[in-house]
């Protein structure tokens, strides 16, 4: 039998790791040759694993040039840290500590808590397609960008069969099969956020995190980084090195999608959530990796205090970024693109041009640059910031969800939100995390206010 567990294949991630170091700056030519002199193959472009497995030799080799790759130097090395301290003395704008913050409503954050899921939703048929594949279909319905969920209506067969949708979503998430909210990882990390808080409150440390990752988390839903960072754990690799161990992913999306939690429970506080962020971040993610979770963190901590709109939130985030990474940079160049042409296609197109041939279609960087200018462009407006967001391509969902959480906290409230987005969500998520299924978006947007009113 040939189980081909996707993210975690050495011979897969040689691959991932090989443009890593490209991106870095590091000279890797050396490995380079020796991996594709021995026979060994590029990452897989879109796919967590190879078709086949890779012989026991070249899966050895696999594992030595790992290691060989992680003593490489980078020369970026100084100007993005992954330690708190480091972060805080190279952000020369680092938000100072609140002493009386705005307080949090339940209504604001059961906003927050549907944006995110209607958000998700939307992307979730077109993950891993194509960006000429999404706007094709979206265009063959006449709602292009995006203002409604995708469908199959209308659609000639032969464009489908091009463009198929995300086999594991379309039952799930086109606007005439979408009964509730069905499980995704965008909004299960919220799940375990919330349970991290109501088990070991703000003061949590990464080992509680890990340990409840373990308690709680299914392995075969975690994904990239996370997916290389339980398989650590599981090897009695310590946090935070389990970020470092032979994991390409540790600059990907993930620690940004998990970031949510702590900016909602931390109003008017961004360093305060950021800081929680952080100590998320680092079990699984360094560097930029670690920088989208502080972002994504402090601007949604901006938004849920009320007093500031979409332009502050992200201003409020790259506060807590160096401004000399790349990650800081992405965000720059998706706002100041957004904000120089009128038609967001045209913002995209930049965007890809940039990031489309170098960076994999889940690294943090182009997902950041791509998620800031659909919400500059969108302007606070809740469709347009889940729309032009999904309408983006790379990592649908996640910036879709995103987009939507904040988009949700700016709206105050759930009626505020369009009950085309919310009606279909039927008040109901589906999880795999323990005590949560089919559990309310009301109830979870009261629980997780108990967390933001608890010292």
């Amino acid at each position: 039998m040939n189980v081909r567990l996707t993210w975690v294949q050495p011979e897969d991630l040689v691959g991932h790791e090989l443009r890593q170091a490209a991106q870095d700056g590091r000279d890797a030519r050396e490995i380079e040759e020796r991996w594709y002199a021995a026979g060994g193959d590029p990452a897989p472009a879109r796919a967590g694993a190879s078709e086949a497995a890779a012989p026991p030799r070249l899966r050895a080799l696999a594992e030595r040039l790992l290691d060989e790759l992680a003593l490489l130097d980078s020369p970026l090395a100084s100007d993005e840290p992954t330690g708190l301290d480091e972060i805080v003395a190279a952000c020369p704008h680092w938000p100072g500590p609140v002493d009386s913050a705005p307080a949090v409503g339940r209504d604001r954050l059961h906003a927050a808590w549907l944006g995110r899921a209607a958000g998700c939703l939307l992307g979730k048929p077109v993950e891993k397609l194509p960006l000429e594949g999404i706007r094709a279909l979206a265009r063959a319905t006449g709602d292009w960008p995006p203002t409604s969920w995708f469908t199959a209506h209308g659609v000639p067969a032969e464009l489908l069969a091009a463009h198929p949708w995300n086999r594991r979503s379309a039952s799930t998430s086109l606007a005439e099969n979408i009964d509730g909210m069905p499980e995704d990882d965008d909004l299960n990390y919220p799940l375990l956020t919330l349970l991290l808080l109501q088990r070991h409150g703000r003061s949590f440390t990464t080992a509680d995190l890990a340990r409840l990752w373990l308690d709680e988390l299914p392995a075969g839903r975690t994904f990239t980084a996370e997916r290389i960072a339980y398989g650590n754990l599981l090897a009695g690799v310590e946090p935070p090195e389990t970020a470092r161990r032979r994991n390409p992913f540790r600059e990907w999306i993930g620690a940004q999608i998990r970031a949510d939690v702590h900016g909602w429970t931390h109003p008017g506080d961004p360093a305060g959530a950021a800081a929680q962020a952080h100590r998320d971040a680092v079990l699984t993610h360094t560097g930029n990796g670690v920088y989208g979770a502080m972002f994504t963190a402090a601007a949604l901590a901006v938004a849920a205090g009320g007093e500031s709109d979409v332009h502050g939130c992200l201003a409020a985030g790259l506060r807590v970024v160096p401004p000399h990474s790349r990650y800081a940079r992405a965000i720059r160049l998706g706002i100041e693109t957004a904000r120089t042409e009128g038609e967001f296609d045209t913002v995209v197109d930049r965007l890809h041009a940039v990031y489309a041939d170098t960076h994999h279609w889940v690294h943090v960087l182009p997902n950041a640059a791509l998620l800031a200018a659909a919400l500059t462009h969108a302007d606070g407006d809740f469709t347009r910031g889940i729309g032009l967001a999904v309408s983006g391509g790379w990592d649908t969902d996640s910036n879709g969800a995103t987009a939507g959480s904040l988009a949700g906290l700016l709206a105050g409230g759930p009626d505020a939100l369009p009950e085309h987005w919310t009606a279909p969500l039927k008040n109901r998520l589906t999880t795999s995390v323990p005590g949560y299924d089919r559990t309310g978006f009301d109830t979870l947007a009261a629980l997780t206010h108990q967390e933001a009113l608890r010292p």
